[in-house]
């Protein structure tokens, strides 16, 4: 059983880079088509940047990951936070 553990993880592994790849795929398919808001493909974008941008910057993958999500969830929070604010105020 212990043997089948190596073949699991890279077979979820493989999935997964496929799955992405296909994503990017449809997506450019889609904008392309003129189905998709090119903002709503900025939007997707800017976690990858702001990862990539940590790498540089600190010394691991793992640090700059951890970055990216605390910057994410701050810049997420800030974003309902003003529209709930715009929302109350009818502007």
């Amino acid at each position: 059983m212990e043997a089948i553990v190596p073949y699991a993880i890279w077979g979820s592994l493989i999935l997964t880079g496929l799955s992405i790849i296909a994503i990017v795929l449809f997506g450019i398919r889609s904008l392309a088509h003129g189905k998709v808001n090119p903002l709503s493909i900025g939007t997707l974008v800017v976690p990858a940047l702001v990862l990539i941008g940590f790498r540089f910057v600190l010394q691991s993958w793992a640090e700059a990951a951890i970055w990216t999500f605390l910057v994410m969830l701050v810049l997420s929070l800030l974003a309902l936070l003003l529209s709930s604010a715009r929302g109350m105020l009818g502007l």
